[in-house]
């Protein structure tokens, strides 16, 4: 049975281009890149390249850019050094009520340690206000941490205009660009971001590679210790094949590229949109359909159906679908973002599933799964 893969905002299948450049480092540039002899100047090279490239893609310079495992420990990194680096100057946070939980996770430890966290709401389409934002900012604000677009509904934050109320803010300005680098053009000097964390699995590139921007106005130590690679910002022998596979991803991801792709995902929506209607489906969507909205994310309430029987249906049927909550350890835990967003007394929270739009999705699969999601449907309502 072919297997459709609709969870590209899990993660995505890396390209052949991607494994190819892999495959040539681990093969041929193998030396450690903090060594002095050939080899070894060999891999710097490679790492100092991508680098570069890196930076470019959301014009930053190659001084701020940080090699990481990927966006957890780049979030894991923004929230605690900065943090702990600034506790003299205030000890408030400001963040959102549906960030990722490598956000809000390291948030709950910081709490313990006497830090205060204001949490800011979202409204049924899952944004947040900025009038909001700027009755929660105060004079001992050191870090504000709001993600750039939502992974499990699609939701668009105002980063630029945050950014414009920070720029003269002690706050430095971290965001969790995870579920948007590569999708979207980013400037990180326009939209006065401090720190912004990435990931390269996010598009079509290795697991375990990503990158934390740092602007060189913040300054605080090295979260893992170990070693003096990166400048002293982050011990570790780099990974070189993944760099350079990462840079080969980021490179096939031109402003005409993600705009191309981003049209073809927002019809995605429309045939599923349109395929469930004709079919008789009853649904509802979670989030937004405009500019608002990350296109290749899409939530839907099924009313009467948990996530677990869908999903499970679906995976039956050949398809790969993310839903609405959770499952951990054979329990299904809640989704933060719907409850946020519609309350914990709300059906949607049990009853909704995420499809997310790739590189490879085709139409033709798209309609596949109209008529799978629609026979499970009316097999389940009967």
């Amino acid at each position: 049975m072919k297997q459709v893969y609709l969870d590209n905002a899990a993660t995505t299948p890396m390209s052949s281009e991607v494994i190819d450049v892999m495959v040539d480092k681990m093969q041929n540039v193998y030396g450690n890149a903090s060594t002095g002899y050939g080899l070894g100047r060999e891999a710097s090279m490679v790492m100092e390249v991508a680098r570069r490239a890196l930076a470019k893609s959301i014009n930053a310079k190659e001084t701020e850019i940080i090699f990481t495992s990927g966006g957890t420990e780049s979030d894991n990194t923004a929230i605690f050094q900065t943090a702990r680096s600034r506790a003299k100057l205030g000890k408030h946070i400001i963040t959102t009520a549906i960030e990722h939980e490598a956000i809000l996770q390291p948030l709950e430890t910081l709490k313990q340690e006497a830090f205060e966290v204001t949490y800011l709401p979202v409204d049924e389409h899952g944004n947040i206000s900025i009038d909001d934002f700027k009755n929660a900012l105060r004079g001992d604000t050191i870090l504000v941490s709001i993600m750039m677009g939502n992974n499990e509904v699609g939701s668009r934050m105002p980063i630029h205009e945050i950014g414009e109320i920070l720029k003269n803010h002690q706050a430095w300005f971290h965001t969790d660009a995870v579920q948007t680098y590569g999708l979207l053009d980013i400037d990180v000097k326009a939209d006065h971001i401090d720190m912004l964390s990435t990931s390269a699995h996010k598009i079509n590139g290795p697991k375990m590679m990503g990158f934390l921007y740092k602007s060189n106005q913040t300054n605080f130590p090295s979260f893992i210790q170990g070693g003096e690679q990166e400048t002293k910002r982050r011990a570790g022998t780099e990974n070189v094949p993944g760099i350079a596979a990462f840079q080969k991803a980021v490179e096939a991801l031109t402003s005409e590229t993600k705009a191309a792709r981003q049209t073809k995902y927002f019809g995605f929506k429309q045939q599923i949109i349109n395929g469930l209607k004709a079919n008789d489906v009853n649904f509802e969507i979670n989030g937004e359909l405009n500019e608002n909205s990350l296109n290749h994310v899409f939530n839907i309430w099924i009313p009467g159906i948990s996530t677990y029987i869908m999903q499970t249906n679906l995976d039956l049927a050949g398809f790969a679908v993310s839903g609405g909550s959770a499952c951990t350890a054979g329990s299904l835990e809640p989704s933060h973002v719907l409850t946020a967003m519609f309350g914990e007394d709300s059906q949607r929270i049990s009853e909704s599933i995420r499809i997310s739009f790739g590189r490879y999705t085709t139409e033709q699969e798209i309609t596949d799964f109209i008529e799978a999601l629609s026979s499970i449907y009316q097999r389940l309502t009967k």
